[in-house]
């Protein structure tokens, strides 16, 4: 029985993808060596033992060089993906905020895919309406609400992005480098926002490269090395430790 007061757990979460060892470069070929079991892969786990909870109004950052794994357990987390073992489970609604425009049609514009995005988490079109000034607000997008998103440079892409999953209600939110993208004026301001949700209750797991952005944003953390857990524990204890490591 799970604790209904835990928004997420993680019960040794393993990660196994294979890495094919010659490149096909065309289907025909790929085809042919499969049938003909000529193919040979090779097992890269991601993600190797990883357990954790986060309880829930509580956030969690992971920290890590890359390719430490970070952005592969947000995607179990978050459901994209299924763990090749053990078991990942959270309760309530969850918003992903990875790639930059994660959801969005290039082609409409900002008005219209807030609207899209709305729909695709399942709100309906007047809470949608309702909330649609304060979104355009916070992205600092109101010069620019009619433009298609492929005129958007990747800095307005990413704030509204940001605007819309974290402007609209859910249980938990899933962010990967968030902050990456903007001036450090949008930087605090997003930072402020996620502290307003933590405090209305809303799960945060974040992954940022930067030790610093973690410490200000989540009350514990895990530093992930090669798929595997070095340290965890309060974020200012493993973020000054994950700092010490990258000075050596």
């Amino acid at each position: 029985m799970i604790d209904r007061n835990i928004a997420i757990k993680a019960e040794d979460v393993s990660m196994m993808f294979n890495l094919s060892r010659e490149r096909e470069e065309r289907l025909k070929e790929y085809v042919i060596n499969l049938v003909k079991g000529k193919l040979f892969f090779d097992e890269f786990w991601a993600l190797q033992d990883i357990s954790f909870e986060v309880r829930k109004g509580d956030s969690l950052g992971l920290i890590g060089v890359n390719g430490s794994g970070k952005t592969t357990l947000l995607k179990l987390v978050a459901g994209i993906m299924k763990p090749t073992k053990g078991k990942i489970y959270t309760d309530g609604s969850i918003a992903p905020l990875f790639a930059m425009g994660s959801g969005f049609d290039a082609s409409l514009s900002a008005r219209e895919n807030i609207f899209l995005v709305g729909a695709l988490r399942g709100y309906t079109k007047e809470y949608m309406r309702k909330r649609f000034d304060e979104i355009i607000d916070f992205a600092e997008l109101e010069d620019f609400v009619d433009v298609p998103l492929k005129n958007y440079s990747s800095g307005m892409s990413s704030r509204l992005a940001f605007a819309i999953a974290t402007l609209v209600h859910t249980d938990i939110l899933i962010a990967d480098e968030v902050l990456s993208v903007g001036d450090a004026k949008f930087h605090k301001k997003s930072e402020a926002r996620m502290a307003k949700m933590r405090e209305g209750g809303t799960t945060i797991l974040f992954v940022s490269h930067s030790a610093g952005a973690v410490q200000k944003v989540c009350r514990n953390a895990i530093w992930l090395d090669h798929g595997k857990i070095v340290m965890a524990g309060p974020s200012a204890k493993v973020c000054n430790a994950y700092a010490e490591f990258c000075k050596t």
